[in-house]
Formats: C-alpha cells, sequence, structure tokens
C-alpha cells in the first residue's frame, strides 16, 4: 500500500473517531437537557468512542494499520511494530483529520438552538482540560497521571490484540472496548484524551482556555504512549 494512501486512511480514521466521538459529547451527550432521557450522558459518549475506533479499524486497519493517534503511532514505534520514517507523516494526517472533524462538527453544532462554546467552561466542545477546565476539577498532576497510565495501557491492548499469535478478527473489537472503558475511568478527569489529535481537532476551535492547556493532552499520551510500546515489547518473548 502506497504512503499516501495510508496517509489518506489514518486521516479518515481520525476525521471519523474526532467526528463520532467529540460529536457525540457536543450533539448528544445533554440532548434535550439535563435529565431527559434522550440524553446518551457519559456511558454513551464512552461507547461513541469506542465504536468509532472498532468500526474505523474494521474499515481502514488494513491500509494504514488503524492507528488513528500520535500516542499509538508513537508507541507502535517504540514497540518496534512502526517505521520511524513515517512517525512524522502519520503524525501529521492524524492532526488534519481531527481539525476537519472539528470544523465539520462546528458547522453542524451552530445549525442548532442555543449552541455556544465558552472558553472558561470545562468540557467546551468536547475539550480536554486540567483544574477548573477538568469536569470534576482534578489537578494537573492527576490528569497528567491519568492520562499517562490510561495511554500506557491503551498501548499494550492494542499492541497484544495485534500480535501474531492473538486473533486478528478480534482485534479491532478489543481495542475498541479498551478505549471505551478508558473513557469511562476518566472523562470525569480530563474530559478522556489519550490521543494528541482528538484534543487538537477541537481545541483549536475552543478558544484560549483549551489551547493554554493543550500541551499536556500532548505531552501525557505521547510519553504514556511510548512507554506502554516499551513495556509490550519487554513483555513478549525475545522469539517472538
Amino acid at each position: 500500500m502506497t504512503l499516501t494512501k495510508r496517509l489518506a486512511a489514518e486521516f479518515l480514521g481520525t476525521l471519523w473517531l474526532v467526528l463520532g466521538g467529540c460529536g457525540s459529547a457536543v450533539l448528544a451527550a445533554n440532548f434535550g437537557g439535563d435529565g431527559n432521557p434522550l440524553g446518551i450522558g457519559l456511558l454513551g459518549v464512552s461507547l461513541a468512542f469506542g465504536l468509532t475506533v472498532l468500526t474505523g479499524a474494521f474499515a481502514l486497519g488494513h491500509i494504514s494499520g488503524g492507528h488513528f493517534n500520535p500516542a499509538v503511532s508513537l508507541g507502535l514505534w517504540a514497540g518496534g511494530r512502526f517505521s520511524a520514517k513515517d512517525l512524522a507523516p502519520y503524525v501529521v494526517a492524524q492532526v488534519l483529520g481531527a481539525i476537519a472533524a472539528g470544523f465539520i462538527l462546528l458547522q453542524i453544532a451552530r445549525g442548532g438552538g442555543g449552541f455556544s462554546i465558552d472558553p472558561t467552561a470545562a468540557g467546551t466542545f468536547a475539550t480536554n482540560g486540567y483544574g477548573v477546565l477538568s469536569p470534576g476539577g482534578y489537578t494537573l498532576a492527576a490528569a497528567f497521571l491519568c492520562e499517562v497510565v490510561l495511554t500506557a495501557f491503551f498501548l499494550v491492548v492494542i499492541m497484544g490484540a495485534t500480535h501474531g499469535k492473538a486473533s486478528a478478527a478480534f482485534a479491532p473489537i478489543a481495542i475498541g472496548l479498551a478505549l471505551t472503558l478508558i473513557h469511562l475511568i476518566s472523562i470525569p478527569v480530563t474530559n478522556t484524551s489519550v490521543n494528541p489529535a482528538r484534543s487538537t481537532g477541537v481545541a483549536v476551535f475552543a478558544g484560549s482556555g483549551a489551547l493554554g492547556q493543550l500541551w499536556l493532552f500532548w505531552v501525557a499520551p505521547l510519553v504514556g504512549g511510548a512507554l506502554g510500546g516499551i513495556v509490550y515489547a519487554w513483555l513478549r518473548p525475545n522469539n517472538e
């Protein structure tokens, strides 16, 4: 598969992830107001993120590997599963896909009544944050630790599920469920990133608050991704 097609697949897959996951948070989480049974809430948003990865991996994984996340690409490189020369192009494609999704989501959201972006509000436009911009008011240290640990485990799941001795047909299911679980744990803490592209794609439209804290949602997932890749490579027997 040519690099151009692989990058196109990463662009589309990341667009789908951000549009589906962040779109569910912006458009459907509180549909009808608090307490309305039509709103999907935290559980629904968690499932939406997991489903975007699951469906995207089934559709595009055989073309590009289905990373859709700079932390995943870095972690796979750290674990010996991905070429260093393709790392920067993958990250660029992923970030562009996420920003395209953020732009599309913004146009859709503006078509509804009462939509606004408050740059001082936690989770505005599905952004990530810590301190006053954390949904639960969690500190920078708590947010950093949460993102590092959960991204590291996400990489362990990804590398284990896609190992040659694992069932390839079930890999997207395991990965999608892992991302669902990660969101169930960490939406109250950071609104869940574990993906620098996902964070960037909405932050660029949300104002100074989210942009000012975006650094953490690059540094922590990248550190966690690299740690997860290294740990799995160490766990794996030398002859595998």
